[in-house]
């Protein structure tokens, strides 16, 4: 059975359940509100509850059903830039201080999988670079030695390998990673919030930020706070300007990243995480089970909406993963998203006033996630964070950061001037199958037509909320994406994942 055969719910979301919370119904004051449910905003909320604030956490939808829930939950410092390339952009002092936060955050999440005593499948375990096995997929050549040297140097327990488990050949060990099963450890957070005195309330969406007094509308009703924490993984404009919002979004990549998962005997592969050096990169690691693990392998990164067949990205992953584990059996499929920044590092911290923002996170989403809220919960209560100036979401003074800004949003444009002139796939709703969705010309009008299983149809404006470009049919996911920032909507138009803030518009038929 092919990748694309399988349906895209995350092996997270499929095996565990999260306690479910109420829309909110009333006026409140908080000290602090966060908006969104994945690791950065309910470990913010943990933290500050912790430290005697009141909160109220808004979640659009469900906690943990995005981003936090289609992670393969790496828990590792080193990063997608090479440790080399950090010293070469920052120095020796800053590169050290990159990875020191994310050991960190790693620590963040022991202490309170132990302090609340939360069975998530947490294990220390070493974590593994490593050479392509497919020779097609050779990135730039890496000096593993060097690597292996320079962690070391920077005081990193590290080691050069000549020959990596599983994978073989050179590449370097990292000791003290970790994995675990992040929505049971998001369910053990949520309720020590509850029992702390913390609010989460879902189906509740922050569609309105106002300055003074400083609150957040959402369901008709409002919450006034002190602070405001945006925990969207790509931020929401909240208090900031449109022009200085818009400014900072395009600074972002957003990736598609995708993930197949199957079943192995127990020890047939080591408890370990793996990356390669591969362009895009492959990665992987296993969730034990009682009878056989699960491995979790990950890869196919492409920009959000640029790619004609999502299901080829699926397709190509399992023939890796079983050409590295004849015989496997695989069980799942699913894709997220990343994001990216034009220096590597992510933006975490106070963007605004009372404000703070996390995102830009790339393969690290759930230390920089612990860390964003790290850097927020002590900016609130008045702590001085070590890391709060290397990640400024403000900085400037970073070594080819401007290039890389341009260069990574330069199809831009080219997505706008193409989106007027490309043809559309119909012109009328018959030609959309059940469970499909096309781009058609409607009497003059590009529309984003979606037919549900039970045969009606849902029409929508092609057009993003966000800056105006046309969004794509997913085949995989069933997901309208945008190619030019990476919004993601809902096959009937709801935004799925920002920067979009509002739902696709209706067209009157």
């Amino acid at each position: 059975m092919p990748a694309s055969a399988l349906d895209t719910t995350s092996y997270w979301i499929g095996s565990t359940s999260l306690p479910r919370f109420l829309k909110l119904s009333r006026d409140e004051r908080v000290d602090v509100v966060i908006v969104g449910g994945g690791i950065t905003g309910l470990t913010a909320a943990y933290l500050l509850t912790a430290a005697g604030r009141s909160i109220a956490l808004l979640e659009r939808g469900r906690c943990a059903m995005v981003d936090t829930g289609l992670t393969t939950a790496h828990l590792t410092m080193v990063t997608d830039t090479r440790l080399s390339e950090l010293v070469e952009s920052f120095g020796r002092d800053h590169a050290q201080a990159v990875w020191d936060a994310g050991l960190a955050a790693i620590a963040q999440i022991d202490a309170i999988v132990r302090d609340e005593k939360i069975e998530c499948d947490y294990a220390w375990v070493p974590g593994y670079l490593h050479a392509p096995r497919d020779r097609s997929k050779q990135g730039e050549p890496v000096d593993f030695e060097k690597e292996a040297a320079l962690a070391m140097e920077l005081g990193f327990d590290a080691e050069l390998v000549k020959d990596v488990p599983l994978m073989g050949g050179p590449g370097v060990r990292y000791e003290d990673q970790a994995r675990f099963h992040p929505r049971m450890y998001l369910a053990g957070l949520a309720r020590a919030i509850e029992a702390g005195g913390g609010h989460i309330y879902e189906h509740t969406e922050g569609c309105e930020f106002c300055p003074e007094p400083l609150g957040v509308k959402a369901n008709g009703h409002t919450i006034t706070c002190k602070d405001i924490v945006l925990a969207t993984h790509n931020p929401l404009v909240g208090l900031s300007n449109v022009a200085s919002a818009t400014l900072f979004q395009t600074k972002l990549a957003l990736y598609t990243s995708y993930v197949v998962g199957g079943r192995v005997r127990k020890g047939r592969v080591p408890d370990a995480l793996f990356s390669d050096t591969g362009d895009p990169y492959d990665y992987l690691r296993l969730e034990p089970h009682h009878g056989y693990d699960l491995v979790i392998f990950g890869g196919e990164d492409h920009k959000t909406g640029q790619a004609d067949d999502t299901n080829r990205c699926f397709d190509a992953l399992r023939r890796r993963l079983e050409s590295l584990l004849p015989g496997i059996d695989v069980t799942h499929r699913w894709s997220g998203q990343v994001v990216e920044t034009p220096d590597g590092l992510p933006y975490l911290g106070r963007n605004t006033g009372h404000q703070y923002a996390a995102t830009g996170f790339a393969g690290n989403g759930m230390t920089f996630g612990t860390l964003g809220a790290m850097i927020a919960a002590d900016g609130i209560v008045g702590r001085a964070n070590p890391w709060a100036e290397l990640f400024d979401t403000g900085r400037k003074k970073i070594c080819g950061s401007e290039w890389t800004a341009v260069t990574e949003n330069k199809d831009y444009p080219y997505y706008l001037v193409r989106d007027r002139f490309a043809g559309s796939e119909g012109r009328t709703l018959r030609s959309v199958k059940r469970g499909e969705g096309k781009i058609l010309d409607l009497d003059g009008t590009r529309v984003a037509a979606y037919r549900k299983e039970d045969g009606t149809s849902v029409v929508r404006s092609a057009v993003c909320t966000h800056l105006g470009c046309e969004v794509a049919w997913n085949t995989a996911e069933r997901t309208w994406d945008c190619p030019c920032h990476g919004s993601r909507f809902k096959p009937t138009g709801e935004v799925l994942a920002g920067p979009a803030e509002a739902p696709l518009e209706e067209i009157d038929r």
